[in-house]
């Protein structure tokens, strides 16, 4: 009555079969199961419990067909590994185990048979026949590495070993990256047993291969590890393969026309020209590389002189002295304001022995940089080295004549030098004197002192320090002036006759104070030590003032 008032509701069905069996009513016990796995076949649990009593009574035809009317349901997986293990012969097993892998195509079905095969069966080619079903059946899509590692290790108990490696390869060309983490372990695993050294590098060179490319895929101008790639198929020496990363990694632009975002870029392009020509040995192709590097970068915002360097350098090894001037002429066109390419450019006319060229490049430099002090250096020490001293001399008399300098004591400096050089003494002083007109500096003083001392004018040396400290003493240039004074006892302390003594006696005290230091905002933020020059002749002034101050208080 329970049931005619709920057939559906599987407590019912269950107690009552079982109470039938409890009472050893069979015939009855066998009618309520029937009935319930006819009228609610998807409830695994009536079959288990119907197959299990015949089982149990040892009624194996019966529960051999009640399996076959439970599998033509196609029930979950574990109904058929129950039907497989319940039958003892192994033919009805494989006859089963083909059903199974139509039923339930998963690579867990085709591993089940293959083991069965392997383990029960005892039937190498056979399980063997099971995988390639397999791998053809499920196909790329479905295929994951578990069967491929599970084939692969198959073959290895086989000692099939060049079977296995050939597996391991053909699943590294078909399963997605992402998914063969421990196909790549496993494959190292094999090689490091069977393989020897070449192999196992390929192995680790195809694993880091997959990392590179994952890190692209979430930042493709990450350019390291484009650099890191690249040096990696560069070590198999696949010339084929190294372009085509390359060509890949070139192919991703810095974000911003910033130069400071393109300077890790540009290095692709260096580094793939120097592949082309040093590896590869294709001139052309590095020519080209060369070629579109330079109108990829946007000149009109920056550009890179060691790029321009590099490809004159690549036509000079080519012995193609006009294509490198061309070059270089270019790069001047383009970007002025570079100094290396004048220098490269330079040097490069220099060592052809062509002097009138570089005397053109060096007047173009100037022309467009007339504050370089660099260039004018460089100018009037190629003229020196040719010989040519008033060339030299004028070129340093129109550099000290510009209203600006990027830094003009470097060129004070080599011109004195050259004078020096060429003994020109008179030339010297009239240098110093024009110096000093401009700049009361004691480094010039100093320098001008010691040029006379160490040319032989000693008293001309001292009229120079004495000069040089009234000056100091009128503009109150303490610290100036006592580094002079140093400078002078030294220079006399080296001389036979020297007044050291003279000197000395012009030498300042040193004394340590102390002074309030105050904020922004006249809050005091402590003491600073300091240090105060006293003169003699302030000695005395300080000592008459005394007098006078005690005198009038008296």
């Amino acid at each position: 009555r329970a049931l005619d008032v709920d057939h559906r509701k599987v407590t019912i069905w269950m107690k009552y079969a079982e109470m039938e069996m409890k009472h050893k009513n069979i015939n009855h016990a066998r009618n309520v199961w029937d009935r319930a796995v006819t009228i609610l076949p998807r409830i695994d649990q009536f079959w288990y419990k119907y197959v299990y009593m015949e089982e149990m009574l040892g009624n194996y035809a019966g529960a051999r067909q009640l399996f076959e009317r439970w599998m033509e349901w196609e029930p979950p997986e574990q109904a058929w590994y129950t039907y497989i293990k319940f039958e003892q012969e192994f033919e009805r097993c494989r006859d089963i185990f083909q059903r199974f892998v139509s039923s339930h195509p998963s690579q867990t079905a085709w591993l089940k048979w293959a083991s069965f095969e392997e383990k029960k069966m005892k039937d190498t080619d056979v399980a063997r026949t099971v995988y390639e079903h397999a791998v053809e059946y499920l196909g790329e899509e479905r295929c994951g590495e578990e069967l491929y590692i599970a084939f692969a290790h198959f073959e290895m108990r086989a000692r099939e070993v060049e079977r296995a490696r050939s597996i391991f390869k053909y699943a590294l060309d078909h399963v997605p990256k992402h998914q063969a983490t421990n196909l790549y372990k496993e494959l190292i695993a094999f090689e490091k047993q069977q393989g020897d050294k070449a192999e196992i590098e390929d192995v680790i060179s195809g694993k880091r291969r997959f990392q590179y490319e994952e890190e692209l895929k979430v930042n493709p101008r990450n350019y390291d590890t484009w650099f890191d790639y690249i040096r990696l198929e560069e070590a198999t020496g696949n010339i084929n393969a190294v372009r085509e990363v390359y060509e890949r990694a070139i192919t991703n632009l810095p974000p911003v026309n910033e130069k400071r975002y393109w300077r890790r870029y540009i290095y692709l392009w260096i580094n793939y020209a120097i592949f082309e020509e040093l590896v590869a040995k294709d001139i052309k192709r590095c020519r080209e590389v060369y070629r579109v590097a330079l109108k990829t970068i946007p000149h009109h915002l920056f550009s890179f002189s060691k790029l321009w360097v590099m490809f004159a350098h690549f036509e000079i090894r080519q012995e193609n002295k006009k294509a490198a001037r061309k070059v270089l002429g270019h790069a001047l066109g383009v970007c002025a304001r570079k100094d290396k390419l004048y220098r490269e450019y330079v040097d490069l006319e220099h060592r052809m022995g062509k002097i009138h060229r570089c005397r053109k490049i060096y007047t173009l430099w100037l022309q467009n940089q007339p504050s370089y002090c660099v260039a004018w250096i460089r100018f009037a020490k190629l003229e020196q080295s040719l010989g040519e001293v008033e060339r030299a001399r004028a070129i340093y008399e129109l550099a000290i004549k510009q209203s600006q300098l990027d830094m003009p004591e470097i060129v004070w400096k080599a011109y004195i030098d050259f004078e020096i050089e060429n003994e020109e003494y008179d030339r010297t002083r009239q240098l110093y004197r024009t110096l000093l007109e401009r700049t009361k500096h004691v480094k010039v003083w100093i320098s001008f002192a010691q040029f006379e001392m160490t040319a032989g004018f000693v008293n001309n040396a001292r009229a120079v320090f004495k000069e040089a400290n009234k000056i100091l003493t009128e503009l109150n240039a303490r610290e100036e002036r006592a580094m002079l004074l140093e400078e002078w006892r030294n220079a006399e302390a080296k001389l036979p006759d020297g007044q050291v003594a003279e000197v000395t006696a012009l030498m300042p005290e040193r004394h340590e104070k102390k002074r309030q230091l105050h904020n922004e905002d006249g809050t005091e933020a402590g003491w600073e030590v300091y240090h105060e020059y006293v003169f003699p002749e302030e000695k005395t002034k300080q000592a008459n003032h005394r007098f006078l101050e005690v005198a009038k208080k008296w």
